[in-house]
């Protein structure tokens, strides 16, 4: 990753900036949970409404936005199909098949409803995979970027203040102190967005400037988008399917009938950022167009770039409410997944899941300073845990909430064993075999598809042998 230089800020940038964090520690702090109950700390005694719904799933599921602009630098619009359209389509499916389906089951995380229908090994396994996929490194590592770009500190104590800032109030607050703070970020990551677009076309000039400036791969679809890498991309987007930011927010809600409808009012919301988002990073590619820049630099470097004092400030803090929407609702995600789903399971203690869940953040944001360092690349963070641990989990939490489609609890746990373990070994025998720097995987199959294949084969050998299955009622 190449640094960022110092971005030159006036005081005022600095105060709007300042503004952002005290804010968010005013609403996190005064935020306090009504009792010291597991249901309280962890979905807020199911209260939340539809605004507050909407909001909290927006800007929670919507961080990476570093990400989205290397895909736009690297991709052009054709980065659409690989960081959006899946997505939109598995959560469209989210949507009408599980979300008013989860809230039906009054359970707190899918390992719970995996205890329930497939016992405590297949729980206790995938909520350690879950631990992994709700990791809050992607959103730390962009952070601390932004923070590093800011302030000029060292990469290392930036993400040591990002964590501290994203944690401190949620050990106190806990769901409830997440939700409050994602209200403010969300209308915080719009103005920040808005503000900056009508710059790009007062600068630098409309259309005529891209299409002039941009290769025409970059305008254009599939441009240069292999078919595989986007079928890849496409089968991360089943992320959606089993992401427990959107099974924590379902199991939240006051009513039974807001999931379904509350999705697909975000569905709306994720659209217009990303036309916004999209259109950010073709300006940025456009402009830095000769320069050997990094790509998850190129939208900082473009505000850096265009962006008068004060419209600088309120970019720099639209940039920082995105990233860290998500930073505190992952973080919150997995302690809560270390401590009540692993820890509290695996040592039958389950009136100490709420102790366990405060244990768990300094575990998951110690996790995330080491994944960070060591993968320093969004994109590649998004690649590395999604193509070994969504084939694992796929299987067994979608046929949890269908009867029919229930197996033999065994036959569940070999299916995701055999699943991440084919993914795993595919993963780093491409590591190890790289030509020109770019892995080659056997076959030439990216790791997530013979990992699916191998553990839906398992489970396809289950659903033959389910003759005498007795299965729990969907509700």
């Amino acid at each position: 990753m190449t640094g960022l230089p110092k971005i030159p800020l006036t005081i005022n940038d600095y105060l709007i900036i300042a503004a952002y964090f005290i804010g968010v520690l005013i609403i996190g702090f005064k935020t306090k949970s009504d009792s010291n109950s597991v249901k309280d700390y962890l979905i807020a005694g199911r209260t939340l409404t539809l605004p507050a719904f909407v909001a909290t799933i927006v800007a929670s599921f919507y961080g990476g936005i570093l990400g989205i602009g290397e895909f736009t630098f690297r991709f052009g619009i054709s980065g659409w199909l690989l960081y959006a359209l899946p997505y939109y389509i598995f959560i469209t499916v989210f949507a009408f098949f599980l979300a008013n389906k989860i809230r039906r089951t009054h359970l707190y995380t899918i390992p719970d409803k995996l205890n329930r229908v497939y016992g405590k090994k297949v729980s206790v396994f995938g909520g350690i995979l879950i631990f992994f996929l709700a990791t809050p490194a992607p959103y730390l590592f962009m952070m601390a970027i932004i923070i590093k770009w800011v302030f000029a500190i060292k990469l290392a104590y930036a993400m040591l203040f990002s964590l501290l800032v994203s944690i401190i109030y949620l050990i106190k607050g806990g769901f409830r102190s997440d939700v409050r703070v994602n209200m403010l970020e969300f209308i915080i990551m719009f103005v920040g967005f808005g503000i900056i677009l009508p710059f790009c076309i007062n600068t630098l000039g409309g259309f005529d400037y891209l299409n002039a400036r941009l290769p025409k791969e970059y305008l254009q679809f599939p441009g240069n988008v292999t078919l595989q890498y986007f079928i890849t991309w496409f089968f991360i987007g089943s992320w959606a399917l089993i992401d427990p930011v959107f099974y924590q927010r379902c199991y939240a809600v006051k009513s039974k009938k807001t999931p379904k409808r509350g999705i697909l009012i975000s569905l709306v919301f994720w659209f217009i950022f990303d036309i916004m988002t999209t259109l950010t990073g073709l300006y940025s590619k456009a402009f830095f167009l000769n320069d050997k820049i990094d790509p998850v630099n190129s939208i900082p470097m473009l505000a850096q770039s265009i962006l008068p004092p004060i419209a600088k400030g309120i970019f720099i803090t639209g940039l920082l409410a995105t990233i860290m929407s998500s930073l505190h609702s992952y973080i919150f995600i997995s302690s809560t997944t270390f401590g009540k789903d692993i820890i509290s399971k695996l040592r039958n203690e389950d009136t100490d899941e709420y102790r366990y869940s405060k244990i768990g953040m300094a575990v998951s944001g110690f996790i995330a300073l080491v994944l960070a360092y060591f993968i320093p690349s969004v994109v590649d963070l998004w690649y590395t845990v999604g193509t070994m641990i969504i084939p694992a989990l796929l299987i067994s939490v979608i046929t949890s909430y269908f009867d029919k489609l229930q197996v033999h609890s065994k036959f569940i746990f070999a299916a995701m064993i055999t699943s991440f373990s084919v993914s795993l070994i595919s993963f780093i025998l491409g590591m190890m075999n790289k030509v020109e720097g770019v892995a080659v995987y056997p076959f030439s199959l990216e790791p997530m598809y013979p990992g699916l294949a191998a553990g839906l084969l398992v489970y396809l050998i289950g659903y033959a042998n389910r003759k005498s299955l007795k299965t729990e009622s969907d509700y």
